[in-house]
């Protein structure tokens, strides 16, 4: 009964057709995924838990202009876990909802540490899971800014294109009340979801940001070059600012930035750093050589 309840688990997370033979592998990352829920619960109460932050530069003048703060956890025997490896399972369990909470809260008390040491600091996003958007997500969001004392102009937040199938009369009211509140949305990953560009056009979405799986054949792959040329056109259209994902070489940003997209954050400038590290590159000015 244990092997079959297995196996049906794994059919309604998607990953079968209809019907699935148990197999040893299933009841094996079953255990994995028990083991590694545990150790994330632990982490979330031990302080194991980190924030780095990769920065967005202008394509026009080089500065940067923001940072996406990114979540990492320092195991005490694994060293530093990227996310890849754990969201996913904090997805399936639910635990998804306390980790973005200490995401969003973390993200706050450091503008908000930044702010005292006197650093004028562009705004910092925060991805937000589907699971966490609910109707009192907007209430949430501004409790853990007051908390801090950081204007909701600090704060970004970044959603995907999975919160669209949701349904747009749930979701339109949820983002209408963020915006009106001084926060303003971007949508991660663009093109790599769901989206209807007939409900684009209603999101009160201010940037779009192409999924790095459409820059990395620039210039040179013909259909990369055609989907990125698009979404930039499109959202030039519908007056949104484009931030271009996992740029690594001068020849990508040169595409780019004669495309017209308006940001991009990547290797080619800096790899995600701890707060002090970004805050120093910042206070130094340090630029994009375009």
């Amino acid at each position: 009964m244990r092997y079959a309840d297995v196996a049906m688990t794994r059919v309604q997370q998607g990953e079968g057709k209809g019907f699935l033979f148990y197999s040893p592998d299933m009841n094996q990352r079953a255990k994995e995924h028990l083991r590694i829920e545990g150790e994330l619960r632990h982490a979330l109460n031990a302080g194991e838990l980190r924030l780095y932050y990769q920065p967005k530069v202008s394509l026009r003048s080089g500065r940067i202009v923001g940072a996406e703060a990114l979540l990492r956890w320092q195991h005490p025997e694994r060293g530093m876990i990227a996310p890849g490896l754990f969201i996913g399972i904090a997805e399936e369990t639910g635990l998804i909802l306390e980790l973005g909470a200490w995401v969003l809260e973390e993200a706050c008390r450091q503008v908000r540490q930044w702010q005292d040491a006197g650093l004028t600091m562009p705004p910092v996003a925060v991805n937000l899971s589907a699971r966490q958007f609910d109707a009192e997500l907007p209430d949430r969001i501004l409790k853990a800014l007051e908390r801090q004392g950081v204007a909701p102009e600090q704060i970004k937040l970044e959603i995907t294109e999975s919160l669209l199938v949701r349904g747009p009369e749930n979701v339109i009211p949820i983002m209408n009340r963020l915006v009106a509140a001084g926060i303003k949305l971007a949508l991660d990953d663009f093109g790599t979801g769901y989206s209807s560009l007939s409900y684009l056009k209603r999101f009160p979405i201010s940037s779009l940001k192409i999924d790095r799986s459409f820059v990395v054949g620039l210039p040179h792959e013909e259909n990369d070059c055609a989907i990125a040329r698009a979404i930039v056109t499109m959202a030039q259209q519908l007056r949104q600012e484009i931030v271009a994902e996992g740029v690594e070489t001068e020849e990508q940003m040169r595409f780019l930035r004669e495309l017209g997209c308006d940001q991009l954050q990547g290797f080619l400038f800096s790899q995600a750093v701890t707060a002090e590290a970004y805050a120093s590159l910042v206070r130094e000015g340090r630029r994009l050589a375009l």
